[in-house]
């Protein structure tokens, strides 16, 4: 590192701090504001600050671990992700921003009734808020930690990481607090420019270099197993071999991840049906058309635009780093920074990557709080106060999450299974997070349940010792889940006719399981053209992968079946974009 190294840094700091500052008043309003921007966003800035988020620090670390160890193929471990993320497109992301809600935690006393609504409210604004918040923002600074060992060993080691981790924290926290969500989705904006042009530059170089010799001479020192863009299905799952290979998987485990995972399993920035974050930026759109095509956005952004960088620094690590472990080839990044990058440019991908870092834990810090605030403490410890008065106390809030994180991730010395052990602890919620919406019969006590059982059937699964393992154990959770949430369905009270008459008149959702409702309100206008929301969905899915595999096969060289790709994925995009024209002037026309 040089002087023009620590003042690209130093400059990145500045101008993320002043833009803070600028949204200060925008922010002070009322916790609308604060929180939700007004709900005056654009859809391609809260696409991009929902694609920012996504990107953490440990993010092109994970994708080169993963790329290092199964080659491309590696990938269809988050890319299987995409399903339950095109549904969100199509089916919800209207649905969140018609709602008018705050958070997705107060969706819970807007749908259901009673003593279990406010308890099922209040434990996720805590569960969700502080524990599961906390925890992820420990898994990030643990990665960046990583990042500050790999680069500055001289400064930095074990005993001190956590002052520097603090300080980048702190001073994130700060615009965090004084500019609400605007700022945090102007500040992503710039952040995601910068991390996306400090990466491209990275795998420019590296793959450039003489020890690699273009894409060309990257194909030639490969085996042929990490060009390969599917996994291989038969077998058991693993790696075709112990020092690396074609990502394999048996048929149940393919199965688990392709008709499982993405709709019943709970994960942060993937819920089934939305939420968390997520769902924060489709409620912050300008209106129900911005809602969705920021949704779209990110889905396109997420699985096209960001992994190739990545991919190509990961399968050159596989090249000039064979030595590193396979728990380890995820250091293969760092090495290549340290290696390869020139004065200036080591500081600018440094930069880029405090960006990564910085915009997911602004969200977190934000999100986080708007639970606690929104829907704990002034919900159930300070009613009927100024809005002023909760904005003043979502930014002191937001100073403490950020010290209770950093408390967190002192004690944390791993993050090896969080991935599984998250998902296999949501197994079975995410089918009820779908059907909330679509089913008027679902009520609270049945969502606690589903939050709950699968907890339970993972404990016995681990402590009893039986040897199944993820994903296989997704078999056993999701049905066991299922059943008990059901059962509960039907042998419990349904939501009052007048909650769920608000709901419908609020939401008007449509569907078959609001058939009642929409008989005894015929002045809804309830959603309709549900099928062509499923074609767009498949359609969606199928713009998706065939830009993802058409970049890459251009990258790669195969120009002809690249462009056959890319023009599939224009085909699927123009009919998607003509159907949101279309219903957009329904709506339109149906509200005049």
């Amino acid at each position: 590192m040089h002087l023009i190294d620590w003042i690209i840094i130093a400059l990145y700091f500045i101008i993320s701090l002043a833009i803070g500052l600028y949204y200060y008043r925008r922010a002070s309003s009322n916790t609308e504001d604060f929180f939700l921007s007004g709900r005056k966003l654009p859809w391609w800035l809260a696409g991009l600050s929902m694609v920012a988020t996504t990107f953490a620090a440990d993010t092109p670390l994970a994708v080169t671990e993963l790329v290092g160890q199964n080659g491309i193929a590696g990938n269809w471990l988050w890319w299987n992700m995409l399903i339950g993320g095109m549904l969100t497109v199509f089916f919800f992301a209207k649905l969140w921003r018609r709602a008018g809600i705050l958070t997705d935690v107060e969706f819970v006393e807007l749908r259901y009734s009673g003593k279990s609504a406010s308890f099922l409210r209040g434990f996720k604004a805590v569960y969700l808020g502080l524990f599961m918040n906390t925890i992820i923002m420990g898994w990030v600074n643990l990665a960046m930690g990583k990042i500050l060992l790999g680069m500055f060993p001289e400064y930095v080691n074990n005993g001190n990481v956590i002052y520097y981790l603090a300080l980048a924290m702190f001073i994130t926290a700060i615009y965090s607090a004084i500019s609400g969500l605007w700022g945090v989705a102007v500040t992503d904006a710039f952040q995601f420019v910068l991390a996306m042009v400090g990466c491209i530059i990275l795998a420019i170089v590296v793959v450039s270099s003489p020890q690699i010799g273009g894409i060309a001479g990257l194909q030639d020192k490969l085996p042929d197993w990490a060009l390969k863009f599917t996994p291989q299905i038969g077998g058991e799952t693993g790696t075709s071999s112990g020092m690396g290979g074609i990502l394999m998987m048996t048929v149940s485990t393919f199965l688990a991840f392709i008709g499982i995972q993405w709709w019943a399993s709970w994960y942060p920035g993937a819920e089934p049906g939305g939420g968390g974050y997520i769902a924060q930026r489709m409620m912050s759109a300008k209106d129900e058309k911005n809602s969705l095509l920021a949704t779209l956005f990110f889905q396109v952004a997420h699985y096209c635009i960001r992994p190739w960088p990545w991919i190509l620094v990961g399968l050159s690590a596989i090249v000039l780093y064979p030595e590193l472990s396979m728990a380890d080839k995820g250091l293969g990044y760092v090495k290549a920074m340290n290696d390869f990058l020139p004065v200036g440019l080591k500081g600018l991908l440094l930069a880029a990557f405090f960006a990564a870092y910085m915009s997911t834990i602004s969200t977190h810090l934000n999100w986080g709080t708007s639970y606690f605030i929104n829907d704990f403490y002034k919900r159930f410890l300070s009613k009927g106060k100024s809005e002023k008065s909760y904005v003043s106390a979502s930014r002191l809030m937001t100073i403490v999450l950020m010290a209770v994180s950093v408390f967190v991730t002192m004690y944390m010395t791993t993050i090896s299974g969080v991935w599984a052990f998250v998902i296999e602890c949501g197994a079975g919620l995410g089918l009820i997070l779908i059907l909330r919406w679509y089913w008027w019969r679902i009520n609270a006590i049945s969502e606690i349940v589903a939050t709950i059982t699968p907890f339970i059937v993972y404990g016995v699964l681990y402590f009893g010792k039986f040897d199944v393992k993820f994903p296989e154990t997704l078999f056993i959770i999701v049905p066991i889940t299922t059943i008990a949430w059901l059962v509960t369905v039907f042998i419990t009270k349904p939501v009052s006719n007048e909650k769920l008459s608000e709901f419908y008149k609020r939401v008007h959702p449509g569907g078959i399981g609001w058939k009642t409702f929409s008989i005894k309100h015929p002045e809804v206008i309830a959603d309709r053209g549900y099928a062509v929301l499923f074609i767009d969905w498949v359609l969606g899915i199928i713009l998706v992968y065939m830009f993802l595999f058409g970049i890459g096969k251009v990258i790669l060289g195969a120009y002809l079946a690249g462009v056959i790709y890319i023009i599939l994925g224009i085909a699927a995009g123009w009919i998607i974009l003509n159907h949101v024209n279309y219903l957009g002037w329904k709506e339109e026309l149906q509200k005049k």
